[in-house]
């Protein structure tokens, strides 16, 4: 399959991959491991297909913010935004009896740009290490073990650059969702944000642009506030009148038990869905034998993950409408192993053996007015 005719995920994967027996989420173990198919010594600059795929089924199911996002080839680096309704959205259109017809209106739009970012994580070995570890009650096939450890690690780093606050410039790493789901006009330099131009996002000036803020539910102060059910309700008003519909929260397990806690102090209850991760973000699954179970508020799936940030306090919570939010998709996640061990200690230039894990993309959002978050929370 040429590059060229790549038009889905499934036709990335397929092509960066191979067809194998699945793609999307179903790998068996044996398919993802592969450990009874090692590297021969007569192939240089390996490029693994299956620890890659294994990765990147790993953060398309284990890996909560990731793992939440729809996922697309990337196709273009730019997109168009409405930043402006037609006449700016003031009532008119009315024509008097053989009058003539009112002025021509259009909407204002933007160009957006954006370009793909790679995520690279190393690791090696000496020969010597290689040689000790199958030996004395080492560890046993090292390489084996860095693959493993190093694959979670890369899927794990990648999470938590989605999850890091926003007063962290996004620069080589991919975009937060903090930075997605924030607001110029509603949080405050020195009290949310260090430094001015700290909320820009894809090159946006965000002081400049009120279309690109998210829905934004804090503490002008930056004073923690009690969680309240008001403030979710109110966050939910906020985003439908901007024209989205959250699917999906986001949130750490501190929040969800206090909110767990509010509930059922006023004797309600969460109701329970089961969902699955997909290609297309978090789905309602139907039947017992798929997904996994988890609350949800207004009918929405709430998500946690470990490494949302708290504030200094209690997690912020995320609410995003992933019909305008998704991970576009340059190169899934690819590992390249090259040393002693795979017949090319030249390429390295010494005698051991060094891995790479790669992925190349970045978060994108087309409609920031569906995205929100609530913040300064205790």
């Amino acid at each position: 399959m040429a590059r060229d005719y790549v038009r889905t995920i499934t036709d990335m994967e397929r092509y960066y991959y191979g067809a194998g027996n699945a793609m999307g989420y179903s790998y068996s173990g044996s398919e993802l491991l592969k450990a009874d198919s090692p590297m021969l010594s007569t192939t240089a600059g390996t490029y693994q297909a299956i620890y890659g795929r294994k990765v990147w089924s790993q953060l398309n199911q284990e890996f909560n913010a990731f793992s939440i996002l729809p996922k697309r080839p990337w196709d273009r680096s730019g997109w168009r935004v409405i930043t402006d309704k037609p006449n700016a959205g003031v009532v008119h259109g009315g024509v008097a009896e053989n009058a003539t017809l009112p002025d021509t209106v259009k909407p204002t739009f933007q160009h957006i740009a954006a370009k793909p970012k790679t995520i690279a994580h190393t690791f090696d070995m000496s020969e010597t290490a290689i040689f000790l570890a199958d030996r004395d009650d080492g560890l046993g096939d090292i390489r084996a073990v860095l693959k493993e450890e190093m694959g979670k690690h890369h899927a794990e780093m990648v999470n938590k650059m989605l999850l890091a606050d926003c007063n962290d410039p996004a620069l080589n790493n991919f975009e937060s969702l903090d930075r997605v789901t924030a607001s110029d006009s509603a949080m405050n330099t020195s009290v949310h944000v260090d430094t001015a131009g700290d909320l820009d996002i894809y090159s946006i000036d965000r002081s400049a642009n009120s279309w690109s803020d998210a829905e934004v539910n804090c503490d002008s102060s930056g004073n923690d506030r009690t969680l309240s059910l008001d403030q979710l309700d109110t966050l939910f008003q906020q985003i439908w009148e901007r024209g989205g519909n959250p699917k999906v929260m986001l949130t750490g397990y501190d929040t969800l038990m206090r909110l767990q806690q509010l509930l059922q102090s006023q004797q309600r209850f969460m109701e329970e869905k089961r969902v699955t991760p997909t290609y297309n973000g978090v789905k309602g699954v139907p039947g017992m034998e798929a997904g996994f179970i988890v609350a949800t508020y207004n009918g929405v799936p709430i998500i946690p993950t470990k490494d949302m940030d708290d504030d200094g306090n209690l997690s912020k919570i995320y609410y995003l409408d992933t019909d305008y939010l998704y991970f576009s998709t340059a190169i899934p996640t690819q590992y390249f192993e090259s040393g002693i061990e795979t017949g090319d200690p030249f390429a390295i230039n010494r005698l051991g053996q060094e891995g790479l894990y790669r992925t190349m993309g970045e978060v994108w959002t087309t409609f920031f007015g569906a995205q929100g978050s609530i913040r300064d929370l205790k």
